[in-house]
């Protein structure tokens, strides 16, 4: 395994130099990433910020317990059940007040 060590980068976007640390390259070498990063973090979240990506799809659609009109960060599956935020927290701590007793 190479022997890591913190190297300076330049970013391609706006000049800047950058780290790019002994743990970064570790975890791309066992990521079998192959090129090493172009850009400095505030470039990278700004670039990956206008692409969209980060933005979530919201839907309406009716909660499955109560019926009442709801917005979910994403698009719900045929079949599957969709709850409000309150239907949804108290299933959720229905089900682990359930769960706890089973220790």
């Amino acid at each position: 395994m190479p022997d890591f060590q913190d190297r300076v980068l330049k970013c391609v976007d706006c000049g800047a130099e950058f780290v790019f640390t002994a743990g970064e390259q570790h975890f791309f070498h066992d990521k079998n990433f192959k090129n090493e990063p172009k850009r400095c973090k505030p470039c990278k979240t700004k670039r990956q910020g206008s692409s969209g990506s980060s933005a979530r799809a919201e839907t309406m659609t009716s909660c499955s317990q109560c019926g009442r009109e709801t917005t979910v960060p994403f698009k719900p599956t045929q079949g599957r059940p969709v709850y409000c935020r309150e239907c949804f927290l108290s299933r959720k701590a229905a089900s682990a007040g359930a769960g706890a007793g089973n220790r």
